[in-house]
């Protein structure tokens, strides 16, 4: 079996502290002769340009962009996207872990299933150490358009998967008007567009929260509802004509997202989508933590 090469791509922004485990978590164990690591700064305000200047110091496999302007994280994902060299792309966000030795059986997922998009099936979420996590979600084994309008918990939510290069010039690339929305929008577009997504039983990826990520940055803003109206303009005829009514109304066009475990969406086949397996809560006391948690309130306390 021929191994594909894969262009990781990670968009940058505001990340100095979390970025180099990032690209760590790619190179110890995950990292294949023949790969490449495409990074682009979006403007960063604290010391990411620093960080990245010195990770291409260290590796000559890492290429590096910068924007001239803050772009959102649609437009600098393609931006890396568009420089890559290979047909398989894994998007790393700039704050999240790979497992060790994790990408290998995705590669071989993706070439026993001829997938276009392949995931970890559980996305597991820490705060403080990638070792104690906060929750899970677990994926189904494979996800359809009706799936996603039926739980907004799927692969496309986190967008760190991987995908072939063909999917994303079918989906049109990453939404940039989508702002926080960007990694839903563009799984629903590979969906629309015929992508079969699936994910690797029994595997797992580390998410980062509680971060200034882009979602945390956007995601109070009241275009969010109107940028999801926008994302599935161009698709509705793959949407139940009910329910396009239902999401276009002023009772449903602010909240049909957050309401889709309550109130799932059609597709024009009245398919009926498959919401999650599970989310499994993991908040046992932890004695490090709770002490650093005591110490960071202590010194706020104390002034400057």
């Amino acid at each position: 079996m021929k191994i594909p090469s894969v262009s990781f791509f990670i968009p940058s922004y505001n990340c100095a502290s979390t970025v180099r485990e990032s690209v760590q978590s790619i190179i110890e164990t995950n990292f294949l002769e023949g790969d490449e690591i495409i990074m682009t700064n979006d403007c960063s305000t604290d010391n990411t340009s620093e960080i990245l200047e010195s990770l291409t110091s260290e590796y000559t496999f890492i290429k590096v962009f910068q924007n001239n302007r803050n772009r959102g994280g649609a437009a600098t994902r393609n931006i890396c996207i568009e420089n890559a060299k290979h047909d398989l792309l894994f998007c790393l966000d700039s704050d999240n872990i790979l497992a060790d030795n994790s990408l290998m059986p995705l590669r071989k997922h993706q070439i026993s299933t001829k997938a276009d998009v392949v995931s970890f099936q559980e996305m597991r979420f820490f705060s403080q150490s990638k070792d104690i996590y906060d929750y899970t979600w677990k994926f189904n084994e494979s996800t359809t358009l009706a799936d996603m309008l039926a739980d907004n918990r799927n692969p496309a939510s986190s967008g760190n998967y991987l995908f072939t290069k063909e999917s994303w010039i079918k989906a049109g690339g990453y939404p940039e008007f989508s702002k926080a929305l960007d990694t839903w929008g563009f799984g629903f577009y590979q969906l629309a567009t015929g992508s079969k997504m699936v994910a690797l039983p029994d595997s797992h990826y580390l998410h980062r929260h509680g971060t200034e990520s882009y979602y945390i940055r956007d995601m109070n803003s009241r275009n969010m509802a109107i940028a999801m109206l926008q994302i599935i303009l161009p698709y509705l005829d793959k949407i139940h004509p009910d329910d396009i009514e239902y999401i276009f109304s002023k009772e449903g066009r602010y909240i049909w997202i957050d309401k889709l475990l309550e109130r799932p969406i059609r597709t024009s086949e009245n398919i009926p989508g498959k919401q999650i397996i599970q989310t499994t809560y993991d908040r046992k006391p932890n004695k490090i933590n709770i002490i650093k948690r005591i110490l960071r309130k202590i010194d706020r306390m104390i002034p400057n």
